[in-house]
Parts: C-alpha cells; structure tokens; sequence
C-alpha cells in the first residue's frame, strides 16, 4: 500500500481489515470521486463497513437488521465518508459484507432512497446523493438573518436525538393497541394535510407526542408537550408555508419525512426497540445534517 492510500486509510479509522458495527457509523474505504451527470463509466463502489459478529445478527428480525443497516449507511453519507456521486457496493457485496439477505440490503436500499439519501439507477447500481439535493435544496435555502435561528434548531434537533431515540425504543417495548391506532391516525393527517396543499407541522408533532406517550411515562410526553410544535424545524423555519401555494418539490419532501414516521410506528408496532430506536435516530439525524449544512452555506453566504 502507498503512503498515500495508507494516510487515507488512517483518516477514516481503518486499521488493516477495519470493522464497524452496522447501526453506528462505521468506517468506510477509499471513495471516489463524485459522479457528474455526463460521466459515463461508474465510479469504484464506496466500501461500507463490516460488522464483526455475524451470527449475532442473524438471530435478529430482518426488519431490525434493514434498519441497522440503514442507520450504518446513513451516518457514512451524513459524515461525508461516502462522497456525493459515489456509487454504493452492489447488493451481493453488502450482502457479504454484513452477512445478511437480499430482501434486508433492498429494503434498506429502498428506505435510504425514500429519505433522499441514495438514488437507484435501475441497470447500474444505487448513488449517494447529497443531503441537499436529495430532499429539495430550494426548500433549504435560508437568509442569512435566519443563521441565529437555525443554530438553535440543529441544538434542538440534537436534544431530541438523545431524548427521542430512547423514547422509541421503551414505546416499542410498551406500546398499546390505542397508542398503535393513534399513531396511524397522525401517519394519516400528515398525509392527509401534505395533500391539500397544507405544511402538516400539527400532524408531524402529534406523530412525535403519541411516540413520547406510549412509553407509559409522562415525562417523555411532559417535555415535548412544553416544547410545543417548534420542535419541528420547518415550524420555525418556514411558517409562511402554511399559505403558500403547494409545490411538488414540497410535497415530495414532507412525503420522505412521513415515510420515515412510518419506519418508527413498524418498528414500534413490531415491538422491535433497537429497530424503532434506528429507525427514530434516522430520522432526526438526517433533519440535522440537512439543517446544519444549510446553516453553513447561509453563513457563507452573509
């Protein structure tokens, strides 16, 4: 190995066959250069790390192991190990690498593409898209009076991360019948909402609230009821939204962030807390990403 890749290598944690553990943010090889839109030869496939206990991980349901794997995935393309452009492992090689089914690596493919994180070209592979680009950049785009503010929601987010997560795991372990059936009933207003044109802040809090509810203790619901709706980040963001005329750019959007809503309530229906734990850290952790890069790009354009 040149010293080249070896200080490469040394940058992104791997020592000789380096492993990670899938659900954290793994290490990753040597990632080429971001694809452009004329390149026609695909670039090297960007490495996603191994777990080192398979066995371990076979005696979890599938959907828990697809979550995990969406969460390793995902903290590498938020972290920037897995470069914009860059072409994933093909499915046999993640399969090998992880030691898990097709059906876990696809329906993690397919989560990571509906959150705006991979795109699939059907014949070729799946691409890392930028956090950005994935999930509308227009809809991300703040004045730089709006830096202070943003600040604040990516603190907030971060809070909600060490609070929410763990919430979604006891809710998985706790939850009743009322708590599922109140939870499909927020899924479905937020749905409801994003279609009449409308920003389904209300609907996207009440999803959060009933999560913090069915852990059977009131704190969880006690702090995010005090917080109220700001705790969504378009609430604060964006409140002129509500009346706006509805793009499509939009509600695709707010169908990527229900869509991850309704990976928690699965995890959550199905009793799984790592998966439901996952799938709700997903969730919050790539709002943040897209916030604290907007934040930088509005402060570099001040």
């Amino acid at each position: 190995m040149d010293s080249t890749k070896a200080d490469r290598r040394v940058k992104l944690g791997i020592s000789g066959a380096g492993v990670g553990r899938v659900g954290r943010a793994g290490p990753v090889g040597p990632v080429e250069p971001a694809v452009t839109a004329a390149a026609a030869a695909p670039v090297a496939n960007a490495r996603v790390a191994t777990a080192p206990v398979v066995a371990a991980r076979l005696r979890r349901r599938p959907r828990t192991l697809a979550l995990e794997l969406v969460e390793a995935i995902g903290s590498q393309l938020r972290d920037g190990l897995i470069a914009q452009g860059a072409r994933l492992p093909t499915e046999a090689q993640i399969m090998a690498e992880y030691g898990v089914s097709r059906t876990v690596v696809r329906e993690a493919l397919s989560k990571l593409s509906a959150s705006g994180l991979v795109q699939t070209r059907h014949g070729i592979g799946s691409f890392a898209v930028g956090l950005g680009e994935g999930m509308a950049p227009a809809l991300l785009q703040f004045a730089p009076e709006q830096i202070a503010t943003l600040h604040d929601v990516v603190a907030v987010l971060e809070l909600r991360i060490g609070i929410e997560t763990e919430a979604a795991a006891l809710a998985a372990q706790r939850r009743s019948a009322q708590d599922l059936a109140e939870m499909r009933s927020a899924l479905q207003a937020f749905d409801a909402a994003n279609a009449q044109g409308r920003d389904a802040v209300a609907a996207d809090f009440q999803f959060h609230l009933v999560v913090a509810r069915a852990t059977q203790n009131p704190h969880f619901a006690a702090l995010l009821g005090a917080l109220g709706t700001t705790i969504i980040p378009r609430a604060r963001l964006d409140p002129g939204a509500a009346g706006a005329p509805p793009s499509e750019q939009r509600q695709d959007y707010l169908r990527r962030v229900n869509s991850e809503h309704e990976s928690i309530a699965d995890a959550i229906a199905n009793q799984d807390a790592e998966a439901a734990r996952a799938a709700m850290r997903t969730h919050l952790a790539n709002s943040r990403e897209r916030r604290r890069r907007a934040a930088a790009a509005a402060a570099t354009a001040a």
